[in-house]
């Protein structure tokens, strides 16, 4: 089938930029209707009208702060309203600082569960039950190889990942035998401007060249290269395909 999610409705977070850019491209693309989610407004609304120009459907756009509790209900009840029952939910949004352990802030420290992780938690909650009603769902959660081993200087950025996955795999156990599966997709360094913002903050803290930091990110590329968001994205589609119901709890690595 050309549009194997024809009739889905999918909500990305953090989805109109980088990894969640490419997508909600891609789950266009395979025929779901989707609201993308996050804090740029004008930013948002370029976006859905662009996806929904260039692949003929529906797409909406819902400004929200996944740290907000609040935030979230509010805007998942009106998501819902406005375009139905969540069939699968993406949760992208995320963001990076960096700084050694011992110079990490209490705020730096709580902006990185909060949005990382809390933000996951406070978004998984509001489509599981009706998933488990429907007898259908996807949730995919992107973590990162952060969430599997550490890395220097991100260690709160690798806390909160591997927050990500563990709850992943006790909500795939929990489910099991209810249709619906929750998965991870676990990227290298990604070339998104997230990987951007990062590499300039190391270099003004180092005093190095971005080059010379770009090179050190590098080093821990097994492919020696940075992954393009797209090659999440389409494995991303691939996990929402409802042949796909074996696959649950999984971590699904891509850096080459």
């Amino acid at each position: 089938m050309s549009k194997p999610l024809s009739g889905k409705h999918a909500v990305v977070t953090g989805g109109a930029r980088g990894i969640g850019a490419a997508v909600s491209r891609e789950l266009a693309r395979l025929g779901a209707t989707v609201s993308v989610m996050g804090r740029e407004r004008a930013r948002l609304e370029q976006f859905a009208g662009a996806l929904a120009e260039e692949f003929k459907q529906p797409a909406a756009f819902f400004e929200v702060d996944v740290a907000r509790a609040k935030s979230v209900e509010e805007n998942f009840r009106a998501c819902h309203k406005q375009n139905g029952s969540i069939d699968i939910l993406v949760n992208n949004a995320g963001i990076s600082e960096s700084a050694p352990f011992l110079k990490t802030s209490t705020e730096s420290w709580s902006r990185m569960l909060e949005v990382n992780l809390n933000g996951v938690f406070y978004c998984t909650r509001q489509v599981l039950a009706p998933m488990v009603e429907r007898g259908f769902g996807r949730v995919v959660n992107i973590a990162s190889t952060a969430g599997l081993r550490g890395y220097r200087y991100v260690a709160a950025y690798c806390a909160s990942k591997h927050g990500v996955i563990g709850l992943t795999r006790a909500l795939a156990l929990e489910l099991t035998g209810k249709g619906v599966t929750v998965n991870s997709i676990c990227p290298g360094f990604t070339n998104t401007d997230l990987l951007k913002n990062s590499i300039a903050n190391v270099a003004a803290k180092s005093g190095r060249s971005i080059e010379a930091v770009r090179a050190e990110f590098l080093k821990d590329s097994r492919s020696g290269r940075f992954v393009e968001p797209e090659e999440i994205a389409i494995k991303v589609g691939w996990l929402c395909l409802t042949e796909q119901a074996g696959i649950n709890g999984q971590e699904l690595v891509i850096e080459g």
